[in-house]
């Protein structure tokens, strides 16, 4: 497809699924058993992961166990939540469909582990990926830009010319150190508008037009 991104790339925890009220519950459950409520700036701290990182600020705060069992019991957690199924975004599946239809090649790039990746895309169905790239994949998870490339390199494109669309500022900092474009979608967080950078509310608002109508005001800039 002419005068186009060459290929979109997803994140998934808040962007394509509605997954961080999962994360947040099993967050604030872990975190009660050591006595600790889990505040809206906890939330904020550890959204986007990496979920080492998530497992050592639970750590810091619990001063007991150890950041790998934080890590490996939130998995858990979130697992079994998942499994009863998972709320898509607004929008996403939709427009994931009408990219892949156009033939623009999509994939899915998230910093949960791929159990995590596969318990959410097995309660989808169609979810229209040719390929998902989890923490599991890449030698450094966002905010390194690793899984992206990753991707691109997957379709043969140039990481220059594709989209990536992300909700929170961990991988907001992997998209742009990456060298795509970028459309944000923050929920609790702030993102700049830049250059290579546009910021909108819902992924309701994009559809082929709209992302051509992008792609022209990015490329012209």
């Amino acid at each position: 497809m002419k005068n186009f991104f060459s290929a979109v790339f997803f994140d998934m925890d808040g962007l394509f699924a509605n997954s961080e009220p999962l994360w947040l519950e099993s967050e604030t459950e872990l975190m009660l058993r050591f006595g600790h409520v889990w505040t809206h700036a906890d939330q904020v701290h550890c959204l986007g992961g990496p979920l080492t990182r998530v497992g050592e600020y639970m750590y810091s705060i619990a001063k007991t166990q150890s950041p790998e069992y934080f890590t490996n019991t939130l998995v858990e957690l979130v697992e079994v939540k998942l499994a009863r199924g998972t709320e898509l975004m607004p929008g996403a599946q939709s427009l994931a469909k009408s990219l892949h239809e156009s033939g623009i090649p999509i994939a899915m790039v998230s910093a949960s582990p791929r159990n995590i990746v596969d318990a959410v895309l097995s309660g989808v169905g169609d979810h229209y990926f040719a390929t998902t790239i989890s923490s599991d994949d890449v030698t450094q998870t966002k905010p390194a830009p690793e899984g992206y490339l990753k991707a691109a390199q997957f379709f043969d494109v140039d990481i220059s010319n594709c989209l990536i669309f992300e909700d929170s500022l961990t991988g907001v900092a992997a998209a742009r150190a990456s060298g795509a474009y970028l459309i944000a979608v923050p929920h609790f967080v702030t993102v700049d508008v830049s250059t290579r950078v546009r910021v909108i509310k819902s992924l309701e608002e994009l559809d082929m037009k709209a992302l051509a109508t992008y792609y022209a005001e990015f490329t012209s800039s």
